[in-house]
């Protein structure tokens, strides 16, 4: 089973101080200098010895690295396969480990993955920590004047945060006492812990289970990622992101039914796809095949489809036939104006929905766009007055 959103928000709503259902036992410090390959620093400390201002901060940069829409933001990694000096098999041994220093020599190992062969262009802080998640049982009725603490599901885990570091700024300051303003002079970098530009959660958890065959990764910005991070240091296979789905279905359409499509059909295209989604639980997310693409395709009203045209678009597209594009990645936000329509008179936002409502036509031998209405429109305060165009157009041929 895939991991899914309602999963990771579980885990990311626990970051937050005094919480009993969260308990990080270490947190550890690397400081890595700009354009070198070496570590300047490192530091550990029991996550409970730190002043609270700095746990309050530090928790919310782990929601940072949990925030974000799965394969846009955030991405479950399956691990290579025999891969020397694995990291899936450094992170199982850190979660066992009871041994701060232990520990520690084997998230520097990660480290060492993140500098070979690679240099920063400002300095970088890495910060791991070790961790249990739990998460309390569901009980029964029966059950339910008993505490709902008193059994839950019990997960270790270990989660990394990359943040790099700014210059101090530049301030005018005064003083109260001497009665005169100074010039601010801090010369110690500041560690932006308020945008992480790389993470990851190990291992990945789906209903209460651990599964330490794949990775959450984090990439620092929507569709962003970063691969040295994710081969080198993580060891984890490649992925596709939403965007990359969204062509590869662009494309095999194309090569189904051609370049050229009118908006009504694609408008069936979108509604089609979004009956599937509905037809599934929230949490589970529905994944098209070339046979689910094919009867998509069918019921949009495409003509000419068979099974032999849309796996054959699958291969040549993607070179995998059996592959599977997420059907939430493969269509545009379904109720909100997500379409931009881009003309050089003016561009247009549409909802896949009210896609139906615009045409493109011919009128008077010219290029139009036409926008089906069910009420005037208001322009700058003015309502605008219908125009017979058609019944102008056969007057002026007279």
């Amino acid at each position: 089973m895939k991991l899914n959103k309602k999963d990771i928000a579980n885990i990311r709503k626990q970051f937050k101080i005094n919480n009993d259902l969260l308990k990080i036992n270490d947190i550890f410090n690397v400081y890595i200098m700009k354009e070198s390959s070496e570590i300047y620093h490192h530091q550990s400390v029991p996550f409970d010895l730190l002043e609270e201002e700095q746990k309050d901060l530090f928790m919310t940069n782990f929601k940072k690295v949990l925030t974000g829409q799965l394969d846009e933001k955030l991405f479950e990694l399956k691990f290579q396969r025999d891969v020397e000096d694995s990291s899936q098999l450094i992170l199982h041994q850190g979660i066992l480990s009871n041994d701060t220093e232990e520990w520690k020599g084997q998230m520097l190992r990660l480290v060492e993955k993140m500098l070979k062969d690679k240099q920063y262009e400002m300095d970088i802080v890495v910060t791991f920590i070790q961790g249990e998640y739990m998460k309390p049982m569901k009980r029964s009725n029966e059950d339910a004047e008993e505490s709902s603490r008193d059994a839950v599901y019990s997960n270790k885990f270990i989660l990394c945060s990359m943040n790099k570091t700014q210059d101090p700024k530049k301030e005018l300051l005064f003083d109260y006492v001497e009665k005169e303003f100074k010039y601010n002079i801090v010369v110690d970098p500041v560690i932006n812990l308020k945008a992480p530009i790389s993470g990851f959660l190990f291992p990945t958890f789906t209903e209460n289970a651990a599964d330490v065959n794949h990775v959450l990764y984090s990439a620092g910005k929507a569709y962003e990622l970063n691969y040295h991070f994710i081969e080198e240091v993580l060891n984890a296979e490649e992925t596709m992101t939403a965007e990359d789905d969204k062509v590869v279905f662009e494309e095999i359409v194309k090569k189904v039914s051609g370049d050229q499509i009118n908006t009504s059909t694609l408008s069936n295209v979108y509604d089609e796809i979004h009956r599937v989604i509905e037809e599934h639980e929230e949490d589970d997310i529905p994944r098209l095949d070339y046979k689910d693409v094919e009867s998509v395709l069918k019921s949009s009203g495409i003509e000419d489809v068979d099974t032999e045209k849309v796996e054959t678009a699958f291969k040549t597209v993607i070179d995998d036939e059996k592959y599977e594009l997420k059907a939430s990645s493969i269509i545009p936000k379904y109720n909100k104006k997500s379409i931009k329509i881009k003309t050089k008179v003016a561009d247009i936002k549409v909802s896949p929905e009210d896609l139906r409502f615009v045409k493109q036509i011919h009128f008077d031998g010219k290029l139009s766009l036409m926008i089906e209405l069910e009420e005037n429109t208001m322009i700058e305060g003015f309502e605008m007055i219908p125009e017979a165009l058609v019944q102008k157009a056969k007057v002026e041929e007279e």
